[in-house]
């Protein structure tokens, strides 16, 4: 480890800030197909765990549909080190994991999905529309954890990821392409996140 690693890890863990629980990463498939990119992820999740995190949310956006059954085998093959959670949009049960992976399931999906779901037991009259509130929509949802910060390299844009989790979490955006993305990087994602104040929408 450097100097410079040093002494990032040295301010962030002298700052009297909670470090955030659950932190998110947001990727392309372009980026998983470069050389590297599982080992750079282990190592991500390493870091995240090692500074305070409880639970990791990766979602990875895809344009190509014909190189998800890839993308899902490399990241189950992660598992023996990492209790992983692999979901794509096909799957139906929702596992719990330290580590959720969401590849080509999209926020407006997930969404749409649960208001779908919510219809039917109003139409059954298990619930009433006057009733209805946000804890039933989040109930729903496929990864119902609201992250705290979200990691996005590469692009400042979400890609669709986790519309209704994301509405109060801390954004970084680093223009840091996955394959360069290195342990400095990762703690200035948690130096910005210390240094702001979360208002949570007040």
């Amino acid at each position: 480890m450097g100097l410079y690693d040093q002494y990032l890890a040295m301010r962030i863990r002298v700052v009297d800030t909670a470090p955030p629980e659950t932190v998110a990463l947001v990727l392309t498939e372009r980026d998983l197909l470069e050389d590297g990119a599982y080992e750079t992820m282990a190592q991500f999740l390493g870091w995240t765990f090692a500074f305070g995190a409880d639970q990791v949310v990766v979602y990875v956006s895809v344009l190509d549909e014909g190189v998800i059954p890839t993308l899902r085998r490399e990241l189950k093959s992660m598992e023996s080190s990492q209790r992983i959670a692999v979901r794509t949009p096909d799957d139906e049960a929702r596992a719990d994991a330290p580590v959720q992976v969401s590849i080509g399931l999209g926020g407006k999906h997930e969404f749409a999905t649960a208001v779908q779901g919510i219809a039917r037991e109003v139409e059954a009259g298990a619930l009433e529309p006057d009733a209805l509130t946000g804890d039933d929509i989040e109930r729903r949802l496929v990864f119902p954890s609201a992250p705290d910060l979200v990691v996005k390299t590469g692009a400042e844009r979400l890609s669709d990821f986790m519309i209704w989790q994301s509405v109060y979490s801390e954004l970084h955006f680093t223009d840091v392409n996955w394959r360069n993305f290195r342990r400095r990087d990762y703690l200035r994602a948690l130096r910005d996140f210390q240094e702001r104040q979360r208002r949570f929408g007040e």
